[in-house]
């Protein structure tokens, strides 16, 4: 938005110092005027003790005086105020140089104003504060837009050699090559439908109802049970009543993703708990598997899109496209909860999810 030019801040600033101490020595004047001048008489008086001086012979005695010192009064005012607001506004044009740095493409500036804390420094961190949350947002899309290319791309590709290497086969077997580009073709969709959930639990605006999270619980675990006695994992679900307020599809997808990670990424030999409680005013739902000791470092990574424990060993029968727990973490997140994964301390990983509680329903 074009403007156009005005008056400077410093040179308003200056301008009110000035108004401000010429009011203040016309008002000195006034009430040396009412209540001293307008008492002496309008013509001299000649007395046996000497000469009283009329109201005429005061005013040209004190006017030029007077005059002076408002001219005084006016110039220090002036070079005063100017110097007072360009201290005052120091600040701010720190403030105007790091947003015009900033809005030039360079996120990482900051203000890093120094001194107590007042108004403009309370606003220069505030500043501060906002461009480290847009810097990061815009790297985490950046990265979670390069991974998603990756992604995507690598389907294509291997559609595209699946085809070359059949067409140059006089002898290719139609029904295996179909299999195989069927395969390929249902984790792209996978793929794409992931993306479409994250970006829906990202921008928020589903419905409200209240969702007891124990049933959905026992939904996932009902559902996932062929994949539980394939990998032969026992699951043990078990909880009180824990209601919230929220969208039941997409909670119910972010158990249905934690539960399906721990089994594919479990220890046969140890059960996949599903338990849920209330705690201090929160819903809490708790999944946990067994396997191998875990780094703290790489699962504080895992809710990050597209990555993956470097441990695991991905099967070509239920190859994950990196989304689960950053979907999960997406959802919790639009809910106004929160999800933390730590590595259990005897192997396997823990993930925890946190909620605001909600009200139970009337009958």
């Amino acid at each position: 938005m074009t403007r156009p030019p005005g008056l400077s801040a410093r040179i308003k600033l200056t301008l009110s110092y000035v108004a401000l101490v010429l009011v203040a020595g016309a008002l000195i004047l006034t009430i040396v005027w009412l209540f001293l001048l307008r008492y002496v008489p309008d013509e001299p008086l000649f007395t046996g003790t000497g000469f009283a001086p009329s109201q005429r012979d005061l005013l040209r005695a004190f006017a030029p005086p007077a005059g002076a010192a408002m001219i005084a009064l006016l110039v220090t005012g002036a070079v005063g105020g100017w110097f007072l607001a360009g201290r005052m506004l120091a600040p701010l044009r720190l403030l105007t140089q790091a947003t015009r740095r900033a809005d030039a493409g360079d996120l990482s500036t900051r203000v890093r104003m120094t001194g107590r804390r007042d108004e403009f420094r309370e606003l220069a961190d505030s500043f501060d504060g906002m461009l480290q949350r847009i810097e990061s947002q815009v790297e985490e899309q950046r990265r979670f837009a390069t991974n998603a290319s990756h992604e995507l791309r690598t389907p294509l590709a291997i559609m595209r050699t699946l085809l070359d290497v059949a067409r140059s086969d006089p002898d290719r077997d139609v029904d295996d090559l179909l299999d195989r580009l069927t395969a390929v073709n249902e984790r792209g969709v996978e793929l794409v439908e992931g993306l479409l959930l994250l970006g829906r639990a990202d921008r928020g605006g589903f419905p409200q109802a209240s969702v007891d999270l124990s049933l959905l619980a026992e939904d996932a675990v009902e559902t996932l049970l062929p994949l539980a006695e394939a990998r032969g994992v026992e699951l043990v679900v078990h909880g009180d009543e824990t209601i919230v307020s929220g969208s039941a599809g997409l909670l119910g997808q972010v158990v249905l993703n934690l539960l399906q990670n721990a089994l594919i990424h479990g220890d046969a030999a140890e059960p996949v708990t599903v338990s849920t409680h209330c705690d201090n005013g929160a819903a809490v739902l708790i999944v946990e598997n067994g396997g191998a000791r875990l780094d703290p470092a790489a699962v504080a990574t895992l809710a990050e899109p597209f990555q993956r424990g470097t441990a695991r060993i991905r099967r070509s029968d239920k190859e994950r496209n990196g989304l689960g727990l950053a979907i999960v973490s997406a959802i919790v997140g639009a809910h106004g909860g929160e999800l933390t994964l730590a590595a259990r301390s005897t192997g396997g990983l823990r993930a925890t999810v946190r909620v605001p509680a909600g009200v139970r329903p009337s009958s």
